[in-house]
């Protein structure tokens, strides 16, 4: 977490070692019944509670910082970026939080309307939502000559790199 105006509340919490709730959702699709009050959504949800550990140590937070990106991107971290300097390692805090408590939920299917309403002829069932991934943008002070890395250009969400 980097350390802004807007992430004030949360740093403090973190440091402090207070209980925190981390919670993540993924969008995956809309549901249309053929009432507006059975609408739904498909996802896939994750709640975590649990007392942080900032790390503290610079290496074990240099290791961290670097299995972040290569989770993100595998192979970035190679390709020779320069490493974080000492004011980016001050103001960044990784913490370690311990599943003390976790739930998962998560709603997949068509949608589920009252029994009268199957026979209306309103358009009903699901609207998938998904994320791809696009085409890379070179950033326009990028020097003259430097190539899209083969892991940009062959980028996938699942792991598996192709070739462009």
């Amino acid at each position: 977490m980097n350390s802004t105006y807007n992430c004030a509340f949360q740093i403090q919490a973190i440091k402090s070692g207070t209980e925190v709730c981390v919670t993540v959702t993924l969008l995956d699709g809309l549901v249309l019944a053929r009432s507006p009050f059975h609408h739904s959504m498909n996802y896939r949800s994750v709640v975590v509670i649990g007392h942080p550990q900032v790390i503290t140590d610079a290496k074990e937070k240099d290791e961290a910082l670097e299995a972040l990106v290569e989770h993100l991107i595998p192979g970035r971290s190679a390709d020779a970026v320069r490493a974080n300097n000492k004011s980016e390692l001050v103001s960044t805090i990784i913490a370690a939080l311990p599943l003390d408590e976790a739930s998962a939920k998560v709603r997949t299917g068509p949608p589920i309307d009252d029994k009268p309403d199957y026979d209306l002829d309103v358009w009903a069932g699901e609207l998938p939502l998904t994320s791809v991934v696009g085409i890379p943008i070179a950033d326009p002070k990028l020097k003259a000559g430097v190539a899209v890395p083969g892991y940009v250009a062959g980028y996938s969400r699942d792991g598996v790199h192709g070739t462009q």
